[in-house]
């Protein structure tokens, strides 16, 4: 499999049920008990995925977050016992790409990395300027700004078009209300979010075969949404 993965917790029996989970299901991995030793084995290792607990004894997670990505876009997934939403958003919109809250099902854990590891995938084909995004049923051609459900083109406003883009550009990442505004309003403001919200649903009713359980556009209650790899 040759995915590196770099476990961030001072947890002893959490960092070995994680280690043991890697292990078993084939993925390279190596161990930091703090923020420090974190950042240097990013450095050193070039992991492809971080997976890192927020209540560390030297460095606060957050903290992490905003050192690696002051050079670095290696997905992150937060494991931690913070399960408030304020402490998701905080992390979210550091930079962080998923959000696991202790205790947590190992089952999911590895849906969560998997989405990760796929989704740096589909970056790299960003950088190399790939034209054509795909995903199911649903396909978006950037260069002529058409996008197409099961080979039918679909229209859309503007502004759901900009939601479109910034989702199908971050597939299986969290992005959170805040992002999403800035992204696509160019502002933030809380008074702005029910608005968002219902661009969203009429995104939806566009592209989703049926918007009551939608099978693209995830939401996170509170939080904000995601696109899911299909």
């Amino acid at each position: 499999m040759n995915k590196r993965i770099l476990v961030v917790e001072d947890d002893v029996a959490i960092a070995n049920l994680i280690k043991m989970t890697l292990t078993v299901n084939g993925y390279e991995h190596e161990i930091a008990t703090n923020g420090e030793s974190a950042l240097q084995k990013v450095l050193s290792i070039q992991p492809n995925l971080i997976i890192l607990d927020l209540g560390l004894p030297d460095l606060d997670g957050i903290d992490v977050i905003h050192k690696v990505r002051s050079w670095s876009q290696t997905p992150i997934i937060i494991v931690s016992a913070r399960g408030e939403d304020h402490d998701k958003i905080n992390a979210l919109d550091a930079g962080a790409d998923d959000y696991v809250t202790k205790p947590f099902s190992v089952d999911e854990l590895l849906a969560r990395i998997r989405v990760a590891l796929r989704r740096n995938t589909i970056e790299r084909n960003y950088e190399n300027e790939q034209p054509l995004f795909k995903n199911g049923d649903l396909c978006i051609d950037y260069l002529a700004n058409t996008v197409f459900i099961d080979g039918q083109e679909i229209h859309l406003t503007p502004i759901e078009y900009k939601l479109l883009i910034v989702l199908s550009k971050n597939v299986g990442k969290v992005l959170t209300h805040n992002f999403l505004l800035k992204e696509v309003w160019k502002h933030v403001s809380q008074s702005d979010v029910p608005s968002l919200r219902v661009f969203m649903a009429t995104l939806r009713k566009k592209i989703e075969e049926n918007p009551s359980d939608p099978k693209y556009i995830q939401t996170h209650v509170r939080v904000g949404y995601r696109m899911l790899k299909l």
